[in-house]
C-alpha cells in the first residue's frame, strides 16, 4: 500500500504548536502500523522490526533489521534513525551508526543497524520497536578554502577541553 503522511498543525496549548512539514510518501510492506508520534510533543516516531523469525543478537554482535518501510523524502529533508533510550538503557541495545541518515534520493527499504553492547543475548521479535525516526530539514554547503580561520576563545580546544563540571 502507498500512504501519504501529512504532518498536520495541531495546537498543544496557546503558546505551542507542532510544526508543519510537507507530505512524505511511504510504502508499508510490513504487517505493522505506520510509524507515528506517541505524544503531541514527540520528536521521533518508533520504527518496528519486520521479521519472519526472531533474531538473536549475542553480546557485541550487530545486524541490520528491516522495517518493511520505503519512503520518498522531499529534497532538503532527511530522516534520521536514532536509538530508543529505553532499549539502550535497559538492554544495552542501540543503533550502531547513530544517527543513521536516510537521504531524499534513497528508495530502498529502511533498515536499522542494531548492536548489542550488553553481556547477555538479546532477542528481536517481529513488531518490536527498535529505533526512532526523526524527520529534519538540513542545509547544503559550499566549501570556501582559506589559509587562516578566524580566532575564538576556545581555539583548538576539544574532546573535554571545557571541563567535566
Amino acid at each position: 500500500m502507498i500512504y501519504h503522511v501529512w504532518f498536520k498543525k495541531e495546537t498543544m496549548n496557546k503558546n505551542q504548536e507542532i510544526p508543519v512539514f510537507t507530505s512524505i510518501k511511504i510504502i508499508n510492506k510490513s504487517n505493522h502500523e505506520l510509524p507515528n508520534y506517541e505524544t503531541n510533543a514527540s520528536a521521533g516516531m518508533d520504527l518496528r522490526a519486520n521479521l519472519t523469525e526472531s533474531i538473536r543478537l549475542k553480546p557485541l554482535e550487530r545486524t541490520i533489521v528491516k522495517t518493511g518501510l520505503f519512503i520518498e523524502l522531499p529534497v532538503g529533508i532527511e530522516a534520521q534513525v536514532r536509538p530508543r533510550s529505553g532499549l539502550a538503557a535497559k538492554k544495552g541495545v542501540t543503533v550502531l551508526n547513530a544517527p543513521g541518515t536516510i537521504d531524499a534520493d534513497y528508495r530502498g527499504e529502511i533498515g536499522v543497524i542494531l548492536v548489542n553492547l550488553s553481556t547477555e543475548d538479546f532477542t528481536i521479535e517481529n513488531g518490536e520497536r527498535i529505533a526512532q525516526l526523526i524527520i529534519a530539514k538540513h542545509e547544503r554547503a559550499d566549501w570556501e578554502e582559506v589559509d587562516v580561520l578566524g580566532e575564538t576563545a576556545r581555539g583548538e580546544g576539544g574532546f573535554g577541553s571545557t571541563g567535566a563540571k
